[in-house]
């Protein structure tokens, strides 16, 4: 079969190689899409690798199963579904409690094994994996349904982790309007009564976020918090979603929430808030505001996503591509140059 894989840090090459051989508990699911995040482009140029052999990249994976392992009575060939991204355990406290995401034998660092960010990816014809992670979509099309393994799942988690703060009347911010945030804003829609701004450094991610149901659009620009703050009457959005997480939007989430707020970090741009132990007031960190760090979701978000998209309260805005195109595809997302999500197709 065919592979994109990296083969060495910041080197992504389509491959030929074997297809994977499927234990006991494993299926073979043969891909249907793809999607492409910026996860990728952070596991590309990181120093090292992520294990000593080429490793195929793609842990938003769609598909139809090939195969399954001696073990595995529940399902059967031919079922299509989606790849749940987290590998855990499966049997420790927090896995059994549904918060499979910080899966007590992955540690302090809470990420489960993922693929293609350590077992190989589904950028490939084919990929192994655990029969627990399958979760069916029936109909829904391939290249849609993709995205909703991280895009969704990622946004779903932030957004139900901060429910509590969307009821009527309450202003929430979406700060970055690319593969995740076009979700989280139609989330955001879905399951609250939240306003909604959007906030990007784009017109056109702008319209894209009005299209998603975005009540209202503000570049990201120095006096954007004094924007959100003249909105929402001088005291702040109550919930804000930052996808981006470099440090502009990182102060600009610090300087737009309300007391009593949430701020979610969802991006990974290595941005510092700058959250400090003083008195409140003025641009500061405000009293009562929470901050979270949040990653991936669990499988109940993830179902709760496709009931959303199987609904018609969700639809991806897809850039398709070949396979065989997906070192271009990167590049286009690495340029800024892609509205929503990429997605490769076999």
């Amino acid at each position: 079969m065919q592979a994109l894989q990296l083969t060495a840090p910041g080197v992504l090459k389509l491959r030929d190689v074997e297809v994977p051989e499927i234990g006991p508990r494993d299926l073979l699911l043969r891909v249907g899409a793809a999607g492409i995040c910026h996860s990728d482009l952070h596991v590309l140029h990181a120093p090292t690798r992520m294990r000593a052999e080429p490793m195929t990249l793609g842990h938003e994976v769609a598909g139809t199963i090939e195969a399954l392992g001696s073990d595995v009575s529940s399902l059967r060939a031919g079922e299509r579904g989606l790849v749940y991204l987290c590998w855990s355990c499966g049997e420790c406290r927090e896995c059994v409690s549904g918060n499979e995401n910080v899966c007590i034998a992955a540690g302090r660092t809470a990420m489960p094994p993922c693929p293609g960010l350590g077992p190989d990816g589904g950028m490939a014809e084919f990929i192994r994996i655990p029969a627990s992670s399958f979760v069916p979509i029936d109909d829904l099309d391939f290249a849609q349904a993709a995205p909703l393994a991280d895009a969704a799942l990622t946004s779903y988690h932030a957004v139900d982790g901060a429910r509590e703060h969307l009821g009527p009347g309450s202003t929430a911010v979406v700060i970055g309007v690319g593969g995740l945030g076009h979700v989280a804003v139609q989330i955001l829609r879905a399951v609250s009564a939240t306003r909604v701004i959007a906030v990007d450094t784009s017109r056109d991610k702008l319209d894209l976020a009005a299209r998603c149901g975005a009540d209202l659009g503000l570049l990201s620009r120095p006096e954007a918090a004094a924007q959100i703050l003249d909105l929402t009457e001088g005291r702040g959005a109550d919930a804000v979603f930052d996808f981006v997480g470099i440090d502009a939007t990182a102060r600009m989430a610090v300087e737009s929430v309300a007391p009593n707020g949430a701020y979610r970090m969802v991006g990974l741009g290595g941005g510092v808030p700058g959250v400090t132990a003083d008195p409140a007031g003025g641009p500061g960190w405000p009293w009562g505001a929470s901050v979270r760090k949040s990653y991936a979701g669990r499988k109940s978000d993830l179902l709760a996503s496709i009931a959303l998209a199987r609904a018609g309260k969700l639809r991806i805005e897809v850039e398709e591509h070949a396979l065989a195109d997906g070192v271009d595809a990167l590049g286009r997302l690495e340029r800024g140059l892609v509205s929503g999500r990429a997605v490769l197709l076999p």
